[in-house]
């Protein structure tokens, strides 16, 4: 589990970096400019490190059904290769299928209007400049989008569907809290992640402000992130009973 959080780590550590230096810098001077190659480039390194974090997110609730749901077995399935394997899978096959998207970015043309309602260079406000046909590029980015965001989301739903069974099918009580809190943890991060996600991308567009959407990026870019480390760091008995010494004073 801790291999995945280090990775998971790592991949909220890129997108901070990749989108905050930049942002604050048009705070900091009130006027940014960004190129197409370097706005496409952003999106690049955001669309990727995104699909990511999905399908780390999928192979950590795997992981959590392997640890309740056949726990005498989870050494054995769940070998150093394994974890290995899907890790590295989880950052080619993130970063690979938005490779065409980024190309068909960098053919559009682009009119006169060159601001971007945003704090960064998400995919939405970027495609309203073009005034060449987006038509290809949509598609691309809804079969992209679909793929990485449903599928690993269809993988937590149906783990977390086995993992709930299996502790109701605990007779203790004590024991059914102890199962669930090895899993707790991951579970806010999904809900935390998928929530937002769901939020700004499966709505309509029209039906939501662009302020809106501002906020609604925010969360997932910087204070998602911010809190992954503070929700799984709960979980650990020497960092809860450092928190406790402190406000306890």
């Amino acid at each position: 589990m801790y291999i995945f959080l280090n990775n998971l780590s790592l991949s909220d550590v890129l997108v901070t970096s990749n989108i905050v230096p930049n942002m604050l810098r048009i705070l900091w001077t009130e006027n940014g400019s960004i190129t197409v190659s370097g706005c496409t480039f952003q999106y690049y390194i955001f669309g990727s490190l995104a699909a990511t974090e999905c399908l780390l997110l999928a192979v950590m609730s795997y992981d959590r059904y392997l640890a309740i749901c056949d726990p005498l077995r989870y050494s054995s399935i769940m070998t150093f290769r394994l974890c290995r394997n899907l890790i590295i899978f989880s950052w080619v096959a993130g970063f690979t299928p938005t490779f065409p998207i980024a190309i068909s970015l960098c053919k559009l043309h682009f009119c006169h209007l060159n601001t971007i309602d945003h704090f960064f260079c998400d995919f939405a406000p970027f495609l309203e400049l073009a005034c060449s046909d987006i038509s290809t590029v949509k598609m691309l980015a809804f079969a992209f989008s679909f793929l990485f965001t449903f599928f690993p989301f269809s993988i937590i739903i149906v783990s977390y569907a086995c993992v709930i069974h299996t502790i109701l099918k605990i007779r203790t009580e004590k024991g059914r809290q102890k199962a669930f809190s090895t899993c707790s943890s991951h579970l806010a991060v999904v809900s935390l992640y998928y929530g937002t996600l769901f939020i700004l991308y499966g709505v309509p567009s029209k039906k939501q402000s662009s302020d809106i959407n501002k906020i609604l990026s925010l969360l997932y870019t910087i204070v998602t992130p911010l809190l992954n480390p503070i929700i799984y760091s709960l979980k650990n008995q020497e960092i809860s009973k450092a928190f406790g010494k402190i406000f306890h004073r």
